[in-house]
């Protein structure tokens, strides 16, 4: 049997003879041929490859929602900020009035959003130098499906609903995708804890699978509604908490209201 060779024992070639010892790996530095220590972690300096990535996202979580009635919209979303397991702020505001009618809720990335604030806001100020009044609430949503769309390629990392009244003062929600595809209807959620919400709005506002009547609810229930709403939606999604800012539009202006939620 043939000897049991060691790390500090020589190889021997094909002819049996003796070889040069066994030398651990030579790493070429900037600052010159340094030979490798046998624990040496190989990072990619010799031939192992060694993958680095990059993200320019990152999720700072939050919830929005919007309710439309027959004469209001509700447009709530609350105010912590995150990042991984970190609260970066408890006062965040995650809406954003575009005209005296009509309120964008975002979440997801923060500074994307606030490059799609920056951005509506110079395209409301273009419209409104050229024709001397502020966008329709229907306008408006065209508008933030076009500047999304135009990004669909490296997108806005930002999750939108958009409340407001349209020009026969009925309220008017807009549910959106990330790349701009948008549609009409009569309540959305978004975010963090949209899983949380939306199966509450579909009974408490859709009215589905109910038997009961199906009434025109006052701005005020529904206020409470959206109260309820955060608060069960903090019970279970770290990113949602603290507090819950609500504004109600109506055809003559905003209303805002906070209600406190659990800080933890």
């Amino acid at each position: 049997m043939a000897p049991f060779r060691t790390q500090h024992q020589t190889n021997r070639n094909a002819a049996g003879g003796p070889s040069l010892p066994m030398m651990p790996p030579i790493i070429h530095s900037s600052e010159g041929p340094v030979m490798a220590k046998a624990d040496t972690i190989d990072h990619g300096v010799t031939e192992a490859p060694y993958e680095r990535g990059f993200s320019p996202y990152d999720f700072n979580g939050g919830t929005t929602l919007a309710i439309a009635g027959p004469d209001y919209a509700v447009v709530a979303a609350d105010t912590r900020l995150s990042s991984g397991y970190e609260i970066l702020s408890r006062n965040v505001s995650k809406l954003h009035a575009l005209t005296d009618g009509c309120v964008l809720g975002s979440a997801g990335c923060k500074t994307d959003v606030d490059q799609l604030r920056s951005v509506l806001d110079i395209k409301q100020k273009i419209y409104h130098h050229n024709h001397r009044k502020q966008m329709s609430t229907p306008s408006v949503a065209q508008m933030l499906g076009n500047t999304l769309y135009y990004k669909r390629f490296f997108p806005y990392y930002a999750f939108n609903v958009l409340g407001g009244v349209d020009a026969e003062g009925k309220g008017a929600v807009y549910s959106y995708d990330a790349i701009g595809s948008f549609e009409r209807t009569g309540y959305s959620a978004t975010g963090s804890g949209q899983a949380y919400i939306i199966p509450l709005l579909d009974n408490v506002i859709g009215h589905k699978n109910r038997a009961d009547e199906n009434r025109d609810l006052p701005a005020e229930e529904v206020v409470e509604i959206v109260k309820d709403a955060f608060v069960t939606a903090g019970e279970r999604d770290i990113y949602t908490g603290d507090a819950v800012e609500i504004m109600v539009i109506t055809k003559d202006g905003i209303q805002t209201t906070t209600f406190d939620l659990k800080r933890d």
